[in-house]
């Protein structure tokens, strides 16, 4: 079973408390309302992300018990198999989260095929293709619309919170432990790029966990 699959569970929030149904296939009710933080829900450990979810859905139909961790960062990716910053995402993302995940950070990514339909498999194909070839590791949700009248509400959270859009494939989204966007970047931006950005908040939240053992 993958570190990275993403199984059927209660979530906790900080602020409210939802039940966060997750199978497999169909997102298009992935994101229904919208808060202050959320605990996604992964085989052995969970990642926070300003959002609501219900209805979410992995490639994944495995089930796990899992453990809280509060104190979280994210990085929100949409990807695509045959784009030209494939290779180069993927190996950076899963180093990055090899590095610092997942107790402390995890990427989550979001297949999209609006961007030169470049994403077209279905989505056990995808996480096939991304685990078989670059050892993916992290959660890896089902296809959705990022941009346009049927972007799925995490997008519109990011986008409304950094004011910037995607207009391509891998565009990432930094969430702090508080679930607030804390800066975001295009695919000519490279993960090493932000790499130390990351480090740093990861940094933060191991010395606040040790000052308050």
């Amino acid at each position: 079973m993958s570190t990275g699959c993403v199984n059927e569970c209660c979530m906790g929030m900080f602020s409210l408390f939802f039940p966060l149904s997750i199978s497999l296939l169909d997102t298009n009710t992935l994101l229904q309302r919208i808060s202050l933080t959320i605990l996604l829900g992964m085989s052995h450990h969970v990642a926070p992300l300003a959002y609501v979810a219900t209805g979410l859905r992995s490639p994944c139909s495995c089930r796990a018990p899992h453990s809280f961790h509060s104190l979280q960062v994210s990085l929100v990716v949409n990807v695509a198999s045959e784009c030209g910053f494939t290779e180069e995402h993927y190996k950076d993302l899963q180093q990055i989260q090899r590095d610092y995940g997942p107790y402390h950070f995890n990427v989550l990514a979001f297949p999209c095929n609006q961007f030169g339909q470049q994403e077209p498999g279905s989505d056990k194909d995808i996480d096939s293709f991304v685990r078989r070839v670059y050892g993916v590791s992290f959660p890896l949700f089902s296809k959705i619309a990022v941009v346009g009248t049927g972007a799925n509400n995490v997008y519109k959270y990011l986008v409304e919170s950094s004011e910037m859009e995607p207009d391509w494939n891998f565009w990432k989204y930094l969430i702090d432990v508080d679930g607030k966007v804390v800066d975001a970047w295009g695919p000519k931006v490279s993960v090493r790029e932000i790499r130390p950005k990351i480090a740093e908040m990861v940094r933060q939240i191991i010395l606040k966990k040790k000052e308050e053992l």
